[in-house]
C-alpha cells in the first residue's frame, strides 16, 4: 500500500463528500422540475415565491404525497396503507440515527476526522433517500411478474364462472373473495377492480388496472374485457383463447431465456476452465525456458 499524506487524504474525502452533496442537489432539483411539470399538467399554480414552498417541494419529492406512497406500497405488494404515514418519518429518523452513531462511535472504528464523518453522514443520507425507493421498485417488478404468471389460471376460472351463468362483474367479485388463499395479489386487484367498477364503471376501472399493473398480459386482459363489453361477443371463448395465448407467450419467454443460457455459460467457461488449462499447459515450458536461460 502506498501511504497517503494527511492533507491529500482529507482532500480526497472532502471531494467525495462534495460529490455526495452534489448528488443530493441533483435529486432535489429533479424533484423540483418534476413537481413543476405535474402541477402545470394538472392546471395548478406552479410558481414558488417563498422558502416554505421550496421546502414543500423537498418533502413532496422524497415523501411524495400520501396517496402516491400508498400506491407505491400497493404496487409493491404491501397492502397495509397505514405504513404510508410512517414512510417519510422513518427515512428522517434513520438518517438522524446514522448521523448520531457516526459522530458518537466513529472514532472507535477509525472515523475520527471531520471530513471522514461528513462523508459517511452524506452517504447515509443518500442511502436512506434512495435505497427504500429502489427496494419498492424491485418488489413492484416481482409482484408484476408473479401476477403475469398466474393470470392465465385466473382467466380460466373466470371463464368457468361465466359459463355457469355469471356476468363479468359477478365473476370478478366472486373470484376476488375466493382467490385469497390462492394468490392474495390477484385477489386484491380483483377486489379493487370490482370496487372501482361499481363507482366509475367497468371500462374506466379496467383502464385504471392497466396503469396500476403495467404488464402486457394485464393490458390484453383489460382490452379483451372491454371489447367483449362493447361489442357483446362471446366472452367465454374469448377468455379461453386469451388464456391459451398468454401461456404460449410465457412458454416462448422461457424458451428464450433457456436459449440465452449457453451464451451466458461461455463467460465462466472461458474464465475458470480454459484459462487455467492454458496456464497448466504452458507453465512447465515457460519455467523450463526460464531455468535454462
Amino acid at each position: 500500500m502506498i501511504p497517503v499524506e494527511g492533507s491529500d487524504s482529507s482532500g480526497f474525502y472532502s471531494l467525495l463528500a462534495s460529490l455526495g452533496l452534489a448528488l443530493l442537489m441533483v435529486v432535489i432539483i429533479k424533484g423540483y422540475f418534476s413537481l413543476q411539470y405535474s402541477r402545470r399538467w394538472l392546471g395548478l399554480p406552479h410558481r414558488f415565491t417563498s422558502w416554505g414552498r421550496i421546502a414543500t417541494v423537498f418533502f413532496e419529492r422524497f415523501a411524495y404525497q400520501r396517496k402516491e406512497i400508498e400506491n407505491n406500497l400497493i404496487q409493491a405488494g404491501i397492502y397495509n396503507t397505514k405504513l404510508a404515514t410512517y414512510y417519510l418519518p422513518a427515512k428522517i429518523a434513520l438518517t438522524v440515527v446514522i448521523a448520531i452513531l457516526i459522530l458518537l462511535f466513529g472514532p472507535r472504528f477509525g472515523i475520527s476526522q471531520k471530513n471522514h464523518q461528513l462523508l459517511f453522514i452524506v452517504l447515509g443520507m443518500v442511502a436512506m433517500i434512495v435505497l427504500p425507493d429502489i427496494w419498492l421498485r424491485v418488489l413492484q417488478k416481482k409482484r408484476t411478474f408473479k401476477i403475469t404468471q398466474k393470470l392465465p389460471y385466473m382467466i380460466d376460472l373466470m371463464a368457468v364462472c361465466i359459463q355457469t351463468g355469471m356476468t363479468i362483474e359477478t365473476a370478478i367479485a366472486y373470484l376476488g373473495n375466493e382467490l385469497r388463499s390462492f394468490d392474495r395479489d390477484i385477489a386484491y386487484i380483483l377486489r379493487q377492480l370490482d370496487a372501482r367498477a361499481r363507482i366509475i364503471g367497468m371500462e374506466k376501472a379496467l383502464e385504471e388496472l392497466q396503469d396500476k399493473v403495467p404488464s402486457p398480459a394485464i393490458h390484453s386482459f383489460a382490452y379483451t374485457l372491454n371489447q367483449s363489453l362493447l361489442y357483446g361477443s362471446s366472452i367465454f371463448e374469448v377468455l379461453m383463447r386469451l388464456s391459451g395465448n398468454l401461456r404460449e407467450v410465457s412458454m416462448m419467454e422461457l424458451e428464450e431465456k433457456a436459449g440465452k443460457l449457453s451464451a451466458k455459460m461461455s463467460v465462466p467457461l472461458v474464465l475458470f476452465i480454459m484459462f487455467p488449462i492454458v496456464v497448466m499447459i504452458t507453465a512447465p515450458s515457460i519455467m523450463r525456458l526460464m531455468t535454462h536461460g
